[in-house]
């Protein structure tokens, strides 16, 4: 009897999926499971899936029933160990991919989709297709269309026998599906990540924006075709860097949020026209501000020249025991009502879930 592999592959993949889903937090939480990334897979270890294996019971009559002299009989190996009849332990790594990862993702953090506001003017050719030829490439016969020509022509020639049909196409039987290129619209994003890298600002801080940037990107990623990202650090002064930068930068100096959004605003202005672009700021940082009149600017720029030209901003503050924190206090002041506004705070890694719940759970 033939093994139905395909209902096996599907009952395995519904029971990793479920694996996936309660260790989810775990996951998110964990640095390590961002260092395996691959080329559009993720590999993540499940050691709770047991690996099958034979076990071998005694066999009182048969081959082998001698004096056993060979090493492998109860004697020490190469690990200097000895030789026994019970299963080992395994951590089985699976690959799943980046789409599928970020599908249960939004399913079990009941992530709204995205509604695009921007569609930058970039066209993709892509073949549709469109009717029936009877000229085309055997990979592309429709079966169905074929066996009905064919079924019609021996009726109408008076060839087919009810009693034992046999159908068999001809040549000018054969229909194959046509199609034609399509132009379609793409519709991508920018996000544009911002993190202050003061002195109050650790290597578990930036490590714990490094894990929530890796599910944002995973979560974009998967409701745009194409998703650019772009890394601004800021103490006093602001800078684009590139990821490697951004993550391992060594924390120093004082604090000055706006120079950060000035920066944002003028990459915005040069490459991400709002009209084309759905644009994601996020802004990572424990809430110190050099002043008072420092963040009323800030204020000013997101109300006046940020928020009207991007989908959603949004803010997460990471705990710090040196950090006063009083940034957040003074964005909810201000935007506490704004739906283009998602605000969050990270106690630590495992609150990174939720936060990423709140920041992405508006849908914007």
């Amino acid at each position: 009897m033939p093994l139905n592999i395909d209902k096996d592959l599907y009952r395995f993949r519904h029971i990793v999926k479920g694996r996936i889903r309660k260790d989810l937090k775990r996951f998110m939480s964990s640095k390590d499971m961002i260092g395996k990334e691959g080329n559009q897979r993720v590999r993540i270890p499940l050691p709770q899936i047991q690996i099958p294996r034979l076990r071998y019971g005694e066999n009182p009559s048969g081959v082998g029933q001698g004096e056993g002299e060979g090493e492998g009989e109860g004697q020490p190996g190469q690990g200097g160990g000895m030789a026994g009849d019970k299963p080992g332990e395994h951590a089985l790594e699976l690959e799943v991919s980046l789409d599928e990862l970020a599908q249960i993702m939004g399913e079990e953090l009941e992530l709204p989709k995205i509604q695009p506001k921007g569609q930058k003017q970039i066209s993709s050719d892509k073949d549709k297709y469109t009717g029936i030829s009877r000229v085309g490439p055997e990979s592309l016969r429709h079966t169905r269309r074929t066996f009905r020509q064919a079924l019609k022509r021996q009726i109408s020639s008076g060839t087919y026998r009810g009693k034992n049909p046999i159908i068999v196409p001809i040549k000018e039987d054969k229909r194959y599906r046509s199609w034609k290129p399509t132009t379609q619209p793409m519709s991508n994003a920018v996000i544009l990540y911002m993190m202050d890298v003061s002195g109050s600002m650790g290597t578990e801080q930036k490590e714990i924006v490094r894990t929530q940037a890796f599910w944002l990107d995973l979560w974009l990623q998967h409701q745009y075709k194409t998703v650019e990202t772009r890394f601004i650090i800021h103490d006093a002064a602001a800078k684009e860097v590139d990821r490697h930068t951004f993550f391992h930068t060594r924390e120093s100096g004082g604090t000055l949020i706006s120079a950060a959004y000035k920066l944002c605003l003028k990459i915005m202005d040069q490459d991400y026209p709002a009209q084309d672009w759905n644009i994601y700021p996020f802004h990572f940082s424990d809430g110190d501000n050099w002043s008072g009149a420092d963040t009323s600017v800030c204020l000013d720029l997101l109300e006046q020249q940020i928020l009207p030209r991007v989908n959603q901003f949004s803010y997460a503050q990471v705990e710090s025991q040196f950090g006063s924190g009083q940034f957040l206090n003074d964005l909810e002041g201000k935007f506490d009502t704004d739906d283009r506004v998602a605000l969050t705070q990270i106690p630590d890694r495992e609150g990174i879930m939720n936060s990423i719940k709140e920041l992405l759970g508006k849908g914007r």
